[in-house]
């Protein structure tokens, strides 16, 4: 055998990596040890059970001198494992073998070795190939740490985005909250009053194809949105302790038109629309809409009106009806009950509003969760 020669030198020369040998043949890991061990860190396993042994414990190797002839587990099975592996997969195999076949090849390079050699070896040849393989290694790592890390940093800026999302939505009903202190935690039971509906509805067949899991999230995160119109309606109406003229009752609606054209102006600064700002448009503009069509501001009926907004409808009266206000004290919970059964199927979807009745204890725990002090 002719004495080892130094791998051609690269940018980034792999000398000092760790190499397992696997093969059965005593004199074979002799010889290969003793070409390999004055440029690598070599270790030695003379059957497949106990290269996957090793492969278990500790570190893992750079590369892998794999026979395929050996009793017990040959070549092809352990790779066959070592690629199903999350923790081998990437390490790179040659077959150092003597079958010689053209097929044994096609075999071991499908299986997803990365060379094969024949026996008898030629030793320069033999040392190309590792070094050539360890180089190649050097760039797979780094394009995986780099993909994973890109795939970590839009991973990160997407949760940041969502994040900067959700603020700028309770930021914006927190605006509309403030002009009326008395809706107090409102818009925060309203919105989980929406999401335990939606769930509710999801096995539905009717609606299941409509209230998906990222669907219900958007519904979830959009409910708050709801009265953001009512930042445009003035102090004298919005807070007047008492029932409201017919005409103040005409200003009073205004406020799902003015959150709707909030919302579509914010987008086209953008200039384009906004995903989770879509059912905020629908909800704002028609939870006031009636199943009958005597809502406003459009006067839509039945499944004219928005799916989200239906929801909100039966969310947003409920809480009305348990919940103090200027103009009256609250009702309680059986009450509020007995009045949304009264508009099943006026005021609102009978579907929805059964749901509504199914699930009616979660609506007093949120309630109880989210009390106004």
């Amino acid at each position: 055998m002719t004495p080892p020669t130094a791998p051609a030198p690269g940018p980034n020369p792999p000398l000092g990596a760790r190499i397992l040998v696997v093969d059965d043949t005593p004199q074979n890991l002799a010889l290969m040890s003793e070409l390999l061990r004055p440029l690598y860190h070599v270790t030695v396993a003379n059957h497949g059970e106990r290269a996957l042994h090793l492969l278990a414990q500790g570190d893992l190797p750079d590369l892998i001198l794999l026979d395929i002839m050996m009793p017990g587990i040959d070549g092809y099975e352990v790779l066959r494992r070592l690629r199903l592996a999350p923790r081998t997969q990437h390490i790179p195999v040659i077959f150092l073998t003597a079958k010689s076949e053209t097929e044994d090849e096609a075999q071991g390079l499908a299986l997803g070795a990365q060379d094969y050699i024949t026996k008898p070896i030629c030793a320069p040849i033999v040392l190309a190939r590792v070094a050539a393989q360890l180089k190649l290694k050097v760039v797979a790592d780094f394009l995986r740490d780099k993909a994973d890390y890109l795939e970590s940093e839009v991973q990160r800026r997407t949760e940041r985005i969502e994040a900067i999302q959700d603020i700028t939505v309770l930021v914006m009903s927190s605006m509309a909250e403030s002009r009326d202190n008395e809706t107090g935690n409102h818009i925060r039971r309203t919105q989980h009053y929406v999401k335990g509906l939606a769930e509710a509805l999801a096995s539905n067949p009717q609606f299941a194809s409509d209230l998906t899991p990222d669907t219900i999230e958007l519904l979830y995160k959009s409910a708050p949105l709801h009265d953001i119109g009512k930042v445009g309606i003035p102090d004298h109406i919005l807070l007047k302790p008492g029932k409201l003229t017919p005409e103040e009752f005409e200003v009073m609606k205004t406020h799902t038109t003015i959150g709707y054209e909030s919302i579509v102006r914010a987008e086209r600064l953008l200039g384009e629309e906004v995903d989770f700002l879509r059912f905020a448009k629908e909800i704002s503009l028609s939870h006031q809409e009636k199943w009958d069509g005597s809502g406003y501001p459009q006067g839509l009926k039945g499944e004219a009106i928005p799916l989200s907004a239906r929801l909100m409808a039966v969310a947003d009266v409920y809480d009305a009806l348990i919940s103090r206000r200027v103009y009256k004290e609250a009702f309680s919970h059986g009450t509020a009950v007995a009045i949304l059964q009264e508009g099943r199927g006026t005021h609102f979807d009978p579907v929805i509003l059964d749901a509504f009745l199914q699930i009616q204890d979660q609506f007093i725990a949120i309630a109880a969760r989210w009390v106004d002090e």
